[in-house]
């Protein structure tokens, strides 16, 4: 296995840090990961070098504003949710689908990574699509202790935080990471509505609608941020995908809890990560 670190142009021109996870066999399939808010591709990094032991071969990136794909100093830099969609997102599946022409392809969405996904045009480049734990975002969906936090992060903290610092200082906080200020008090809007993403209108709706590549929803039992009815809202939006829905409880597979950002942690590989290379492949089945 090799790992690879390049900055691929967004299609505005900024430039994204990218890592290629490069199989030492025939690649047999490649994934590219959109990761969740907050969340920069490193996280990812023991899950996707496992991916490409199995001869998988699979793209992270970080989007702007985040991780390495961040200025050093955020203040004032401008990024919106929107932009990752259409400008971020959107180069990322064209170089994935150019790297990897010939072999089947899958898109792999955390949180954020995989709300996004029906906002990109000529979805069917990917034959799957499996996301993790990425619902409708509403605050009175949130899962209960989130839920009753939420009205000091989205009516207070969120508001001052970002107007004296100019951008979400997520780290010094100890909630979320550093977040461009457009970006936050985008995902803000949508978390006070009920509609989520959908509250964007009728042309992000439609982009939804249009998408029919078969998706596979991986709800966390013990999920700290969403809850399950969440989590299956979102996909109202999909109204012509097949979408199968996944649970994963904790004790069904021998641990003490995985949580919204378990199943990419080393601990999980010898139980979920399995699982995991499945659901990127093929149809699921019952364990």
């Amino acid at each position: 296995m090799s790992a690879e670190t390049i900055h691929i142009p967004a299609r505005d021109g900024y430039p994204l840090a990218v890592t290629h996870y490069l199989p030492e066999q025939s690649v047999q399939r490649a994934v590219l990961i959109a990761s969740a808010m907050g969340v920069p591709q490193r996280f990812y990094t023991a899950f996707a070098t496992w991916l490409s032991e199995q001869g998988v071969a699979v793209m992270t990136f970080d989007w702007r504003g985040m991780g390495a794909s961040a200025p050093v100093n955020l203040r004032g830099f401008k990024a919106s949710i929107t932009d990752w969609a259409e400008q971020d997102l959107a180069a990322m599946m064209d170089a994935f689908c150019a790297k990897w022409s010939d072999v089947p392809r899958t898109y792999l969405g955390h949180s954020l990574g995989g709300q996004l996904f029906g906002w990109l045009d000529h979805s069917d480049r990917f034959d799957r699509v499996v996301t993790v734990a990425s619902g409708n975002g509403y605050w009175r969906l949130n899962a209960p202790a989130t839920r009753n936090l939420a009205p000091i992060l989205w009516w207070f903290l969120a508001p001052v935080a970002i107007t004296v610092a100019g951008y979400f200082p997520g780290k010094r906080l100890g909630t979320l990471g550093d977040l461009p200020a457009a970006a936050m008090w985008q995902w803000r809007r949508w978390c006070l509505h009920p509609d989520y993403l959908g509250s964007e209108g009728d042309a992000v709706r439609g982009r939804y609608a249009q998408v029919r590549t078969p998706i596979t929803a991986v709800i966390l039992d013990d999920d700290e941020l969403l809850t399950a009815q969440g989590i299956r809202k979102l996909y109202r939006l999909y109204a012509n995908a097949n979408v199968h829905f996944e649970h994963l409880h904790p004790h069904e597979w021998g641990m003490k809890n995985i949580g919204h950002f378990g199943l990419f942690k080393p601990s999980s590989v010898s139980t979920l990560w399995p699982r995991a290379l499945h659901w990127l492949a093929a149809e699921p089945v019952s364990p």
